[in-house]
């Protein structure tokens, strides 16, 4: 698998700003709207936010002006390193390969669930972020397929759908919740 540019590294690299302090201040705004989202859902303060990232909440806005503008720069930024994670293990073995990047892709839907709420399925950023996440993880599953350890009676949307699935779920602790995965990834795999 090769680099390539995603939908989404296009809409990422475009919202950054190219001065170095401010783009240490957008990084860190993110950052801890990632937090904040995942601890406190979409209602995190932005004031709190600010706070976290070491910044006042002027300097929020100027990167930010709405809130919907923060949610869709986290959510980019979440589905951007999911991308680039997909091209990291690219080159292990396809079973593990898949399972690495499905086991990523689980931790991207904390932050998701939190965001997801907020914006609109048909808006422009989340159909590039869908577009990417499956450019993304897609080559991942078929290779898994053509090397016979996944099944071929799925779809890479289905497969998808379960784990979404299985993360929207409440487990007492993420042992539990991997386990659980763990168990339907088997069931995935070929040739058991």
């Amino acid at each position: 698998m090769t680099a390539q540019p995603f939908p989404v590294s296009e809409i990422v690299a475009s919202r950054r700003p190219h001065r170095k302090d401010a783009a240490r201040n957008y990084d860190a705004l993110l950052a801890a709207a990632r937090e904040a989202f995942a601890e406190h859902g979409a209602e995190a303060s932005l004031e709190d936010v600010a706070r976290r990232a070491g910044v006042g909440i002027g300097t929020l806005y100027r990167n930010f002006p709405t809130r919907r503008h923060l949610f869709e720069s986290v959510y980019a930024g979440e589905v951007n390193d999911l991308c680039r994670f997909a091209e990291e293990v690219a080159d292990r073995e396809p079973w593990e390969a898949l399972t690495a990047w499905l086991h990523r892709f689980v931790d991207y839907t904390v932050t998701k669930r939190a965001i997801r709420e907020a914006l609109d399925g048909e808006s422009e950023i989340f159909l590039a972020c869908r577009e990417s996440m499956y450019a993304a993880g897609g080559p991942l599953f078929e290779r898994a397929r053509e090397a016979g350890r996944a099944r071929d009676d799925i779809a890479f949307d289905d497969l998808l759908r379960m784990v979404a699935g299985i993360t929207a779920t409440n487990f007492l602790d993420d042992a539990q919740r991997d386990r659980v995965l763990s168990i339907a990834l088997d069931g995935v795999r070929a040739g058991r």
